[in-house]
């Protein structure tokens, strides 16, 4: 959504479900986004929706240029790193910008989480 600045609401899109801008959801907040969702769907209390930390997500996305049999370059390093959550979801093959997964960064400080989060786009590429 975007607020203009006579005060109009634009929306760029409407997702009933959970959608992958909130994937940040499973590691940043009490309640993640999917668990909020499985609760209105069952009619239960809706949970607690604040920050765990602070919170920054990147997607991985197959490299310009690659297509066949995945290979993620640079995931043992991110690994080895506090604060980071990687989410492969299993596709065997890439193909440009297909997305692949997602890295999740937590971090107190809200300045870390982003400097760690380009710094591990430098380093994960997903390739063929």
């Amino acid at each position: 959504m975007f607020l203009t600045k006579d005060g109009e609401i634009l929306v760029n899109e409407l997702a009933p479900r959970p959608h992958n801008s909130g994937h940040h959801t499973i590691e940043g907040n009490f309640v993640s986004q999917f668990e909020q969702h499985l609760r209105a769907i069952f009619n239960l209390p809706l949970g607690d929706i604040r920050l765990v930390s602070n919170a920054v997500m990147i997607n991985l996305l197959g490299e310009p240029g690659f297509e066949g049999p995945a290979v993620y370059e640079g995931l043992n390093d991110v690994l080895k790193m506090d604060g980071v959550y990687v989410h492969l979801y299993g596709k065997k093959f890439t193909k440009p910008f297909r997305k692949m997964g997602h890295i999740t960064i937590i971090d107190e400080i809200r300045e870390k989480a982003i400097e760690k989060a380009r710094m591990i786009q430098e380093t994960v590429k997903v390739k063929a």
